[in-house]
């Protein structure tokens, strides 16, 4: 995301391609990477580059798009066109093919932008097998912000500002070492086919957005969207004429009025049931609704909309229409197929129906015991206290219809706040004094065990819980922010008898709470009181596993004489997200260094414990003086002494810095990768025996290797590599691939080994992390020998 924002502010082709290469993935390795645009004539110039050599330049400055060079395969299929490394390294030295880049495979990716064409861009990767569709998302994702900025660029070129860089949109500023756009130093300008952003000079794309906006007007139509993270909702002037609102002056978007204000009373639970069950799972949705005429009778509105989630599943954005069920009816006409309030399904033939649309036996009832399921079920999937003011923040809020929610917990006496549901800005700051401001009447509520509810009829007149809120919102004080709460309720949070915490729920128009609005209030706090204390205990037994697991592994690694070293470790995102991956570095009493990896079998309690007695083991065994084959051999059998059924993969080597020789043993452990001072990565050929408890009288192979001064090598867990979406062997090849560009880059010489070993580790884990899900523990230890002079100094 750092990486599509920069994108969005360069100011030419040459910045576009070098922000790609310097903020995009690692995994793009920027050698033989090219940025294509239309011309006039409707040939693909090379714009930038980087790491092309002259004769590339020359042959391939020009791309016919009706050719068979990729770039001009992707711009006709309007979609990735991939080159395998095979490819690359046989076919790219063909003059018909492209140009040889060797280990790495190659994406061309469109530039496309409202379905005009607008120039390719090709990147070099350095995956050594096939691209996984999670790469593949991130590609395609840069490549359309490139477009969205040319676009942009491209209009104001045609309009004579020169926006493509310099002031005759040569575009000379490069972002990246590397070449600058001598594509459009030789006369690139936006033609016909590169006519993306010309919305506002294009009179066909004008007289498109006039049909389509007087299309959708003439069908009773109006257009919405709402912003979830600041809970800001815009309707356009359709919209609001539809319930009979004033629309702006000019047409434009307005804000839109409460839910509460629009929504016919009886309708608003079911309404707000379904809105809760779009925001849970996402996707589109439609409602049905009944709005009231401010001189009498009601409308029937249809709703149509999609929730749009965040990379993390999370909802973000709602956009959509809404309609006039009777728009073009006679008076008493019926549209075909229609349901009442909420999506529910449609009333038999011939069967009373209630003014909400709902049967006669349908209650209002129902309704809100709908809407506190629907929150129930959005609150029993969270696990941790985060995961509560998550679905609080994204779900419990917009269905609600609330401005703002502030969660206090119980801690040592005290209430503490745990979650300012509405942030970004000025809402955030109003809902932090709020919370502040607010503490008094949050701690009243909770002493009484009973919630408190804004009383329109007595604000202003100095009595009753409702001064403290008040003056919370800025009232008295001139301030009066954004979020001064029109009405409120605090609600106490109370699990099994026991004070859990208070919660705050505001409101931007004024309401009166009526008796079933209180006792669902009241529901919804006992629900949220009983998962916030399911989630505190949660909490509190997985921060004691994860401690003692930590505790459990080194707290540093030893500074040891003659290498320099890194490890990581990262738990597991499922279950009690703790288990048995462990690592060590041990200095040996005959001046050689041990290096420990392993993994036990599970993610729980029991894991982490058998990791502990099998690192005390196997340093044991090790410092007295064994081999590697012996000591796996000793702690196999340890393993099966144990009263458990697990098993556990280990690797272990010993070094010596003096001359750089290896003796290696591993039981059913991922082979260790020695990265080369030639920018190889290769895995070590260490023939290994079963897992440690699977046969304790078997004895394991020893191997001897060396390790040059100056190269590297690294051991891990499987969980670095392995991803349900991926095969395994492919993933280890891409692993492979990005310790190579990594090696190219650092260069055959550091001065400063250390942190360049620290920079690695943070790379290799950092594909882990923006993973959706960890399912294994990962582990991984470095170990670079220091050349002779780096030893001496």
């Amino acid at each position: 995301m750092r990486c599509v924002r920069l994108l969005l502010g360069c100011a030419g082709a040459a910045e576009l391609l070098g922000t790609v290469l310097a903020e995009g993935p690692s995994w793009i390795t920027g050698e033989g990477s090219a940025l294509y645009l239309l011309d006039s004539t409707g040939m693909l110039r090379l714009t930038a580059s980087h790491g092309l050599p002259d004769w590339a330049h020359e042959r391939y400055s020009v791309v016919d798009p009706a050719g068979d060079l990729p770039a001009a395969m992707a711009l006709r299929l309007r979609r990735p066109y991939l080159l395998s490394p095979e490819r690359t390294s046989t076919d790219y030295p063909n003059r018909n093919a492209g140009m040889g880049t060797g280990m790495v495979a190659v994406a061309t990716l469109p530039m496309v932008v409202d379905t005009r064409p607008l120039g390719v861009l090709a990147l070099a990767l350095a995956h050594r097998g096939t691209v996984p569709r999670r790469d593949l998302d991130v590609l395609e994702t840069l490549a359309d912000a490139c477009g969205h900025r040319l676009g942009y660029l491209l209009e104001h070129a045609r309009a004579g500002t020169g926006a493509l860089g310099g002031p005759d949109g040569t575009g000379e500023r490069s972002g990246h070492e590397g070449r600058s756009d001598r594509g459009a130093a030789n006369g690139v300008r936006p033609g016909p086919c590169a006519g993306a952003g010309a919305g506002a000079g294009d009179p066909a794309t004008a007289t498109a957005h006039s049909m389509l906006s007087l299309a959708v007007r003439a069908s009773g139509h109006g257009a919405f969207e709402r912003d979830l993270v600041t809970g800001e909702t815009h309707w356009d002037a359709q919209a609001l004429r539809l319930v009979g609102r004033s629309a702006p002056e000019g047409g434009g978007t307005s804000p839109a009025p409460s839910l509460d204000l629009v929504v016919h009373p009886e309708d608003l639970p079911d309404v707000q049931a379904a809105m809760a069950e779009a925001l849970a799972n996402g996707g589109p949705y439609r409602l049905r609704y009944r709005v009231p005429r401010r001189g009498g009778g009601v409308i029937r509105i249809e709703e149509t909309g999609e929730v749009m989630l965040d990379v993390h599943r999370r909802p973000v954005r709602i956009a959509g229409l809404i309609a006039d069920l009777d728009h073009g009816r006679t008076p008493g006409e019926r549209p075909p197929g229609e349901g009442p309030p909420g999506g529910r399904a449609a009333a038999p033939s011939g069967t009373g129906e209630g003014p909400g649309g709902t049967t006669e036996g349908a209650s209002a009832a129902g309704a809100r015991s709908a809407l506190l399921l629907a929150l129930t079920r959005a609150l029993s999937r969270a696990v941790t206290v985060r995961d509560v003011t998550t679905a609080v923040t994204d779900i419990c809020r917009p269905a609600f219809g609330a401005a703002g929610i502030v969660l206090d917990l119980v801690d040592e006496g005290r209430l503490l706040p745990v979650s300012h549901t509405v942030y970004g800005g000025e809402r955030r700051t109003e809902l932090t004094r709020l919370a502040d401001l607010s503490e008094g009447v949050m701690q009243r509520a909770l002493a009484r065990s009973a919630p408190l509810f804004s009383e329109p009829a007595r604000r202003g007149r100095g009595r009753g819980p409702e001064r403290p809120v008040a003056a919370a919102a800025g009232e008295g004080d001139g301030t009066g922010g954004p979020l001064a709460p029109a009405a409120w309720a605090v609600l106490p949070l109370i699990a099994s008898g026991r004070q859990v915490g208070s919660c705050l729920i505001t409101f931007s128009t004024e309401r009166a709470f009526g008796r079933e609005d209180r006792t669902l209030y009241s529901s919804f706090a006992g629900i949220l009181a009983q998962s916030l204390e399911r989630a505190r205990l949660y909490d509190t037994h997985h921060h004691r596993a994860t401690e003692l697991q930590r505790a459990m592994l080194p707290r540093t690694l030893p500074r040891l004489p003659g290498i320099t070293s890194a490890a990581r470790y990262l738990p597991s995102t499922e279950g009690m997200q703790i288990g048995g991956d462990w690592y060590d570095l041990l200095q040996l009493p005959d001046g050689r260094i041990g290096l420990v990896i392993g993994d036990v079998q599970g993610h729980n309690a029991e894991a982490t414990a058998v990791m502990g007695q099998l690192r005390s083991g196997l340093r044991a065994y090790a410092t007295d003086g064994h081999d590697p084959a012996a000591t796996l051999t000793r702690t196999s059998r340890l393993l099966t002494e144990l009263d458990t059924e697990l098993f556990a993969t280990c690797l272990y080597l010993t070094l010596d810095p003096a001359d750089g020789r290896l003796r290696a043993a591993r039981a059913g452990h991922p082979p260790p990768v020695r990265v080369t001072a030639d920018a190889r990565a290769v895995e070590l050929e260490l023939p290994g025996g079963p897992p440690l408890g699977v046969a304790p009288e078997r004895p394991y192979p020893l191997t001897v290797e060396y390790l040059p001064p100056g190269e590297t090598l690294l051991a891990y867990t499987d969980g670095l590599v392995e991803d349900r979406e991926e095969d395994y062997d492919e993933s280890v090849h891409r692993m492979l691939g990005g310790l190579e560009v990594w090696a190219r880059n650092a260069g055959p010489v550091r001065a400063e080994p250390g942190p360049d070993l620290e920079k690695l580790a943070d790379l290799l884990t950092l594909n882990v992390t923006e993973r959706r899900s960890r399912p294994d523990d990962v582990a991984l230890l470095l170990l670079h020998r220091l050349s002779a002079v780096h030893q001496r100094g």
